[in-house]
């Protein structure tokens, strides 16, 4: 089980290391353009907290952008919410899949090593992975607000991270079930997932008749506005979010103890 651990993790470096240096860079231009852009953002707020839906969508009637934490809640928010929904997506969708497309199952399977250590290992190595990707993403952002000079909000930065964190690892365990029941890498669809739970949680903020379900989707904890706005938990989101993770993992075991391997 380990040497299948170390093995995925080595495999996979490459992508973790461009994925998190990306969004994270990312993030980090977004912040420290705040600066040169500190004098429109005032002008620009008002108008921002007065667009009805598109406000409540993304924040922006509850946090002010001429403030450097409402500009990272609404901006970098939701630059590291859709990028690392589409990282645990992308990760996570081929990481069982791969084998039997690549033909490499029947080799692996042969190892004295049973299934579920199999998938043990695998998702270990997921989760290590989104969190290096969540360490890493944090960490250039507090750089952005030390060269900006600004006190670094550490309280909300870590109920941040954290709730990005589960949120990442539900997209993840959905896409680690699709991966063990199939045969071949489906990014595509990987993608899907993470993009769709993203446009559910932005149509329900708009929708007034959907906001009573957004417990239901990842996004629904993991919103940066709320987050920086002061908002208390929504624990029935992580609630659910805890039982889509052990959920879909069991039974991601399962149907790969069951499943029959292509040659």
């Amino acid at each position: 089980m380990k040497t299948i651990f170390v093995k995925e993790l080595k495999m996979n470096l490459k992508q973790l290391i461009i994925w998190s240096v990306s969004v994270g860079l990312m993030g980090l231009f977004c912040i420290l353009l705040y600066q040169s852009m500190e004098g429109e953002m005032k002008d620009m707020a008002d108008m921002f907290s007065n667009m009805g839906a598109f406000s409540d969508a993304f924040g922006m009637s509850t946090l002010s952008i001429a403030s450097l934490k409402g500009y990272f809640a609404t901006e970098v928010g939701t630059v590291h919410s859709l990028g690392g929904g589409m990282f645990a997506a992308i990760v996570a969708i081929g990481i069982i899949a791969k084998e039997e497309d690549r033909h490499s199952g029947e080799f692996l399977l042969s190892l004295p090593v049973s299934r579920t250590k199999v998938v043990a290992a695998k998702g270990l190595c997921v989760i290590i992975m989104l969190c290096a990707f969540t360490v890493i993403c944090a960490l250039f952002y507090m750089t952005g607000f030390a060269v900006l000079g600004e006190e670094i909000p550490y309280g909300e930065l870590l109920r941040f991270m954290a709730s990005q964190l589960l949120m990442n690892l539900e997209i993840g365990s959905i896409c680690f079930l699709i991966s063990a029941l199939s045969s071949r890498i489906n990014m595509g669809l990987g993608l899907a997932v993470a993009l769709i739970l993203y446009v559910f949680d932005l149509i329900g903020r708009v929708v007034p008749d959907l906001k009573d379900y957004l417990f239901m989707g990842p996004y629904s904890f993991a919103n940066a506005s709320e987050i920086f706005a002061g908002e208390p938990v929504l624990y029935s989101g992580i609630g659910v979010a805890c039982a889509v993770i052990v959920l879909f993992v069991l039974i991601a075991i399962f149907s790969y103890n069951k499943k029959d391997m292509a040659s």
